[in-house]
């Protein structure tokens, strides 16, 4: 479970999130959305130890994030938009280190990584230095990484960046797979379609704070709008959008006019 109360974190005297307090229990994949700046990395990166609060608490298993973090990384699987590698390694040396860091024995270790890597069809670049590999395929080790221990949490930000569509189902499958064995998922995304389709429930950010918290469908018949992008950009957008795109397209044109 995830337990969120009150949690605020400023920048100077910026306020990137304001009093936000929600709870994500086991078995749950909690869609975490918002438009750029809306708070949800700041969210993330409390939640994983990396931030300190400026105000309230977060719990992640049940564990204080400011006064257990090592408690809470045991337990937590992140995967970031583009994670940090150590790229002279191999991609085999490089899960084996993760994997060791977290205690796992050697065999256990080199079989899932192996059954993972085979999963993403990267099984033959085991070997290959990850600095060798595609911006794709090094998310797909980023991926294997924060799954190797089988984590009580996980936190999804932006995991699809990258990844070909065969390799983005299969990373839908293993959320929904995963939330199905009792494992909570956060997951934040700008590709709506897929929260709309994959997320039991979506909180929905905006200017730092929770201005929708409900499920897909629930929120698409409260709104009465079609897509569950509808919905977003009606909460989050200040302007009129299609106004601004066409604006936008004649400042470009207008040059070319010039010349």
């Amino acid at each position: 479970m995830i337990r969120v109360s009150g949690l605020s974190r400023q920048y100077g005297e910026a306020l990137a999130l304001n009093r936000v307090s929600f709870e994500i229990p086991a078995g749950q994949v909690c869609g975490y959305i918002g438009p750029n700046g809306a708070g949800k990395s700041t969210t993330v990166k409390i939640l994983t130890g990396m931030l300190r609060p400026t105000e309230g608490t977060a719990e992640v298993a049940g564990f204080d994030v400011t006064a257990n973090p090592l408690e809470v990384r045991r337990r937590i699987g992140y995967v970031p938009e583009t994670g940090p590698l150590y790229q002279l390694l191999s991609v085999m040396e490089y899960l084996t280190l993760v994997g060791t860091l977290h205690h796992l024995p050697p065999d256990e270790i080199h079989t899932r990584a192996t059954k993972m890597l085979q999963l993403f069809c990267i099984g033959d670049s085991a070997n290959k230095r990850i600095d060798t590999l595609s911006k794709g395929m090094r998310q797909k080790v980023v991926i294997s990484a924060a799954l190797i221990h089988d984590p009580e949490i996980i936190l999804f930000d932006e995991p699809l960046s990258g990844l070909d569509a065969n390799a983005s189902r299969t990373v839908r499958d293993v959320v929904r797979g995963l939330a199905d064995q009792g494992r909570t998922v956060l997951y934040c995304s700008h590709v709506l379609d897929v929260v709309e389709r994959l997320c039991d429930r979506v909180i929905i950010l905006n200017k730092g704070e929770i201005v929708a918290d409900d499920t897909p469908t629930a929120l698409m018949a409260a709104a009465h709008r079609g897509t569950l992008e509808t919905v977003f950009r009606s909460l989050t957008s200040d302007e009129n959008q299609e106004q601004t795109a066409k604006e936008f397209v004649d400042v470009v044109r207008s040059r070319g006019t010039q010349q």
